[in-house]
């Protein structure tokens, strides 16, 4: 039997009939520097406030960025669940107002090398993850290696983030670029939001997406939605600096108040056609497929 076929059977053998599934959301960038993981640190805590359980996977391991700003150190990671035989709870760092925190540390990689019992023990405990959020922020990488794009195509939701910057529209099209050439990218199954950070008024937001979706229409053919925009704000950097989220240092500044609208419109669209949830055990499931029987490039 080939890894497909077991995935397949295992999947299977771990459904249960109505099973909760948590809605899985990408944060993704083309370039480093643009807000991503400040975006996704401060989605969570407006999301809580509408009263999701929210978990965050970091999923850059290069970097530490989401439990920089979350003020605690993690002390076990992916690689621990899979290798040390650590359930699904211990992995879980908890931060400000009852955000779960998951690290992917060395796990991420370790994925290509999964054997069956290695991966039934995982779809088991994300099985159980599931049940635990209602929403799951993914926070990739920046850029376009591989193991961005991988968990790009996995991912039903998308959360591209760009800021008006020439290179970072570029970086933020090479993306898309990538994203569609990958064979198991589908267009129906995939939505793609963009959220302009960064930017000086309302209509430089929206501009900056016009001049995206301009190219990405004409070239690519992928369909991409603006979600919203986060303004330029001194207090959100003053927060970064104190290793504060921004919507609980000064929930009335400017950036907060438009992290809670980006909230609000998640929310609001949940229930958009596009839209499939299939939790956090049907993402590493199609993480898993993807990745069998080849390496990764960072």
């Amino acid at each position: 039997m080939d890894q497909a076929s077991q995935l397949r059977n295992i999947i299977k053998m771990n459904a249960q009939p109505q099973r909760p599934t948590a809605r899985v959301i990408t944060v993704t960038s083309g370039k480093g520097g643009v807000g991503k993981s400040n975006v996704s640190i401060n989605l969570a805590v407006q999301l809580r406030r509408l009263g999701q359980r929210v978990i965050i996977f970091d999923a850059d391991f290069g970097l530490a960025n989401i439990e920089v700003m979350f003020g605690a150190i993690p002390k076990h990671n992916l690689g621990d669940l899979i290798y040390q035989g650590k359930n699904i709870r211990e992995i879980i760092t908890t931060g400000p107002m009852d955000i779960g925190f998951i690290s992917g540390g060395s796990g991420i990689a370790g994925l290509t090398n999964l054997g069956r019992d290695y991966i039934n023990y995982l779809i088991q405990n994300l099985a159980e993850l599931d049940m635990l959020a209602d929403v799951i922020i993914i926070d990739t990488g920046a850029g376009i290696s591989d193991a961005v794009i991988e968990f790009l195509v996995a991912s039903g939701e998308v959360l591209l983030v760009t800021t008006p910057e020439p290179t970072s529209i570029t970086d933020s099209y090479s993306l898309l670029k990538a994203l569609n050439r990958h064979v198991r990218f589908s267009r129906e199954m995939t939505t793609i939001k963009v959220i302009a950070n960064k930017v000086k008024s309302p209509e430089e937001g929206q501009q900056l997406f016009n001049k995206l979706n301009a190219v990405v229409s004409r070239y690519l053919k992928i369909p991409i939605k603006y979600l919203g925009y986060v303004p330029e704000d001194p207090q959100l950097v003053k927060a970064v600096m104190q290793q504060t989220p921004i919507s609980i240092d000064s929930p009335n500044a400017k950036s907060a108040r438009a992290f809670e609208n980006l909230a609000y419109m998640l929310t609001n669209n949940a229930s958009e056609a596009n839209f499939k949830k299939h939790g956090m055990t049907g993402f590493f499931a199609n993480m898993v497929r993807g990745i069998k029987g080849r390496e990764w490039q960072y």
